[in-house]
């Protein structure tokens, strides 16, 4: 029986890693769990799994969510020091980490300091501070265990393999809603339409990002990090089945590409069960059904946000920092109707060319550079919105 805690439980990841906890009954005891703001999922949860600790971002919620709780004895934490105390919970195996975008940074370095297995489930902490993480897992002895599915096929594809062994790596994805609309008519598209994705069930940012294509540019950064890769070998291929999960290309030139459902269970599963493979009947493919499976390198020139993010990765630094606060907040205002759909990569290209990089990998640095880029976006959004206002 292995205890293990949850960063984000009732989001979609959260759901679906609980999900695969329940059905691996007698595997797993659930000791954490944290949500942002929604009291009462996380009272369901609670309620259910039982663990010794629970936490929610603001203190002022909880006691709302005290009174949900019934007889329940679960301790209550809050804000980032709650986080950060579940992340290196003692008696936690493994710490799954699903906390939407930079909030996941301090938690999860908490969690590599406190020496866990961490099944990390957000990029944006390793664009944020990659050379941080890894070297912090390097001095703790921590396992990073990649949950993202492109991430998760390529750590089994390199399964009994060293990154010296790897001459390519292939980042596929289904190129989100718009990947076949024409240019011209991307500015007009509307939230709504943009969280239409037609593989994959996700969060709302997450889902933005698949339709920029900054998503495939997150992970670009973030397969750099967890696969010690340089950027010019990891490459994005549009793949509208979402069968191929990701492939990797061997110096002898031979390549193994992970295959599967489109359903982020697999991966959470294999992330907490690793090295183990248990058996599942329910999540599976036919091949014999499958029909044809197609490639296309994506469109940088429609969709700019992917550029953008090959063009921080490869100066580094404080580079990839930026693009992510600054999409951050150009998002946030999209999926408010403060900015177009459009303008989300506007936003992100004009932080960039405003930002002196910073070669400081520390995390007060890092931090600073984050405030920064998020100030320097909001400037830039109100600005999109008071020229539209004249």
């Amino acid at each position: 029986m292995k205890d293990i805690v949850i960063l984000g439980s009732t989001g979609s990841i959260g759901r679906k890693a609980l999900e695969a906890v329940s059905n691996l009954s007698g595997h797993f005891r659930v000791v954490g769990l944290s949500a942002n703001s929604n009291v009462k999922l996380l009272a369901s949860q609670i309620r259910r799994f039982r663990p010794k600790f629970a936490a929610l971002s603001d203190d002022s919620m909880i006691p709302s969510l005290r009174k949900g709780l019934g007889r329940c004895r679960t301790k209550l934490l809050s804000g980032t020091d709650g986080l950060k105390y579940l992340a290196s919970l003692k008696e936690a195996d493994a710490v799954l980490v699903a906390v939407v975008g930079s909030a996941a940074l301090i938690p999860t370095l908490a969690a590599i300091r406190a020496g866990k297995r961490v099944a990390l489930a957000n990029k944006e902490a390793l664009v944020m501070a990659g050379e941080l993480m890894m070297s912090s897992a390097l001095k703790y002895s921590a396992e990073i265990i990649p949950v993202d599915s492109e991430h998760s096929a390529i750590f089994q594809c390199l399964n009994g393999h060293s990154h010296n062994d790897i001459r390519n790596i292939f980042l596929t994805g289904s190129g989100g809603p718009f990947i076949d609309t024409p240019k011209n008519k991307l500015r007009a598209m509307k939230p709504r339409q943009a969280l239409r994705h037609p593989k994959w069930k996700m969060g709302r940012k997450i889902s933005i990002d698949s339709a920029t294509l900054m998503n495939k540019g997150l992970e670009v950064i973030e397969a750099k990090w967890l696969f010690d890769t340089d950027i010019e070998r990891i490459k994005v291929l549009i793949h509208p089945e979402a069968v191929i999960h990701s492939m990797v290309e061997f110096i002898d030139g031979s390549i193994k590409a992970q295959m599967g459902v489109a359903d982020m269970y697999l991966p959470i599963r294999y992330a907490i069960t690793y090295p183990d493979i248990l058996p599942d009947t329910k999540h599976r493919i036919d091949p014999a059904g499958l029909g044809a499976l197609t490639f296309r390198s994506p469109d940088m020139k429609r969709f700019p946000s992917l550029k953008l993010a090959y063009e921080a990765a490869i100066k580094g630094g404080s580079a990839p920092c930026v693009l992510n606060a600054a999409n951050e907040e150009a998002v946030g205002a999209f999926l408010e109707g403060r900015a177009g759909f459009m303008d989300i990569p506007g936003v992100v290209e004009k932080v960039l060319s405003r930002h002196r990089i910073n070669r400081d990998t520390g995390l007060d640095a890092i931090l600073d550079t984050d405030r920064w880029a998020r100030d320097e976006a909001c400037r830039v959004i109100r600005g999109i919105k008071e020229r539209r206002a004249l």
